[in-house]
């Protein structure tokens, strides 16, 4: 842990993750605007389903780096 190859996994998976989360935020926000409903429910889940999934990229990659951090310092 701590290593080059460390800090860009968890660099790396951190902007996947908030470059996805971005991308299913906006769709999430246009499904709104749509006219049938079971294209709406259908883009609703999924952009939700994956916005939850990038959330958790997101935290994984701050927790590592917070728990490497406060071992180091400790």
């Amino acid at each position: 842990m701590g290593s080059l190859l460390w800090w860009t996994k968890n660099i790396v998976i951190a902007v996947v993750a908030v470059f996805f989360a971005t991308i299913a935020f906006l769709n999430l926000i246009s499904a709104y605007q749509m006219k049938n409903p079971l294209e709406f429910i259908m883009t609703f889940f999924s952009q939700s389903l994956m916005l939850m999934i990038s959330v958790v990229g997101v935290i994984y990659a701050v927790l590592q780096m917070y728990y490497y951090l406060k071992k180091d310092k400790g």
